[in-house]
């Protein structure tokens, strides 16, 4: 019996490790995949890539999400799909795109059409992007969700991204 007991530990031990070691690849993962994307478009628009990253970080669950993997969408962004003529039981307001770089790039077009992008743009100071991002309806969860974001930013120290910005000013 204290075998047995010891053996079911061990297992769901190794388990719990097991899932706890895939979910840090995943970060690491995604930022490999995307990082040049967002850097590719930080350099054409002005527009951090912290802030581009994180946001997408964030809304797709670090490429996780259903609308991550099925419509390629990796921000939220309300739109048509085809999963219906799909045929698949997954229902969905939110856009699909051709490409994952695609969103990438609709989120950016979003920003720029904005009235205070030209005030931001090269500005690599991502807080007060998000700080304009909530205040334009870009999320509904308000302060929480500037918060979500900026933990992402922290975390994955995406700021260091922006550096390119600061150096493009000099």
């Amino acid at each position: 019996m204290f075998l047995v007991k010891k053996r079911n530990l061990l297992l769901s031990g190794l388990l719990v490790s097991g899932l706890a070691a895939s979910a840090q690849k995943t970060p690491k993962k995604y930022l490999q995949q995307y990082e040049p994307i967002a850097v590719n478009l930080m350099k054409e628009t002005g527009v951090p890539a912290s802030v581009i990253l994180g946001v997408a970080m964030l809304e797709s669950g670090m490429g996780t999400s259903r609308n991550a993997r099925l419509l390629k969408n990796h921000f939220g962004i309300v739109g048509k799909n085809s999963l219906a003529k799909k045929g698949g039981t997954y229902r969905s307001v939110y856009r699909e795109f051709a490409s994952d770089s695609a969103s990438y790039r609709q989120f950016v077009k979003l920003i720029m059409k904005r009235r205070w992008y030209a005030d931001l743009k090269g500005n690599e100071d991502y807080k007060a992007w998000l700080g304009k991002l909530i205040h334009s309806g870009y999320s509904s969860a308000g302060q929480v969700w500037v918060n979500r974001v900026s933990g992402m930013i922290r975390r994955y120290k995406l700021y260091e991204l922006d550096d390119e910005l600061k150096l493009a000013k000099q």
